[in-house]
C-alpha cells in the first residue's frame, strides 16, 4: 500500500482529532490505562495548531484518501502536547545551530499501523527539519513508540510524568538523535 504525504492544513484538523483518538485508544492500550488515555487525549494528544501554521505537520492518506497517519517536527521549544495540553507550551523559536528540532505528535491509525507508515512521517520530519539546518532532533514519545524510534537511532535520555488532568499522569521518554 502507497502512501502520500502532504503539509496539514486547517481543513485537516477534524480528521487529524479523530485519527489521533482512534490511534492513541487502539495502539497504546497496552502500555497505558483507559483513565491516563482518555485523560492525555483531552490534553496532551490534543491537536496543535501552531504545528499546522507553522507548515511543519504532515498527513499521510492512502490511494482512497483516506487519512492513514500524521506527524511531523517543530522549530519551537515544546516537545509534546497540543493546545489544550496542561503544561505551559512554550511557542520561542530554537537555534539550529545549538538546538534540537522537535520531533512532535506522529499517530496512526491502528489499521494501517506496521506497515512503515510511522517510518515514512518520521523521515520526513527528519528531512525538513534538516533542510531548515537542524542537525540534532528530539522528542517526548510515548511508551508505544519507544521501540520504533531507538530502530532509527534515537537513545533514551529521561522519563517524565506528564500530567493529563483528572489527577492522571503518562509517562513519557525524552529521547535524543544527532543528525
Amino acid at each position: 500500500m502507497e502512501f502520500h504525504l502532504r503539509i496539514a492544513t486547517t481543513a485537516d484538523v477534524g480528521r487529524i482529532a479523530a485519527l489521533i483518538g482512534e490511534s492513541v485508544r487502539g495502539l497504546q492500550a497496552g502500555d497505558y490505562s483507559v483513565a491516563q488515555i482518555e485523560g492525555a487525549l483531552a490534553t496532551v494528544f490534543t491537536i496543535d495548531s501552531q504545528l499546522i501554521a507553522d507548515g511543519t505537520y504532515f498527513v499521510a492518506e492512502n490511494e482512497a484518501g483516506e487519512l492513514a497517519g500524521c506527524g511531523g517536527w517543530s522549530f519551537r521549544k515544546t516537545l509534546y502536547g497540543g493546545d489544550a495540553q496542561v503544561e505551559r507550551i512554550e511557542p520561542e523559536r530554537l537555534d539550529p545551530s545549538v538546538d534540537a528540532a522537535k520531533v512532535r505528535a506522529i499517530f496512526v491509525a491502528p489499521r494501517f499501523a506496521r506497515r512503515g507508515l510511522g517510518s515514512l512521517i518520521l523521515e520526513a520530519a527528519e528531512r525538513a527539519a534538516g533542510a531548515a539546518g537542524f542537525r540534532r532532533f528530539e522528542m517526548g514519545s510515548t511508551l508505544t513508540g519507544v521501540a520504533l524510534y531507538q530502530l532509527k537511532g534515537y537513545r533514551e535520555v529521561a522519563r517524565v510524568m506528564v500530567p493529563v488532568g483528572g489527577g492522571e499522569e503518562i509517562e513519557v521518554v525524552r529521547m535524543v538523535k544527532e543528525a
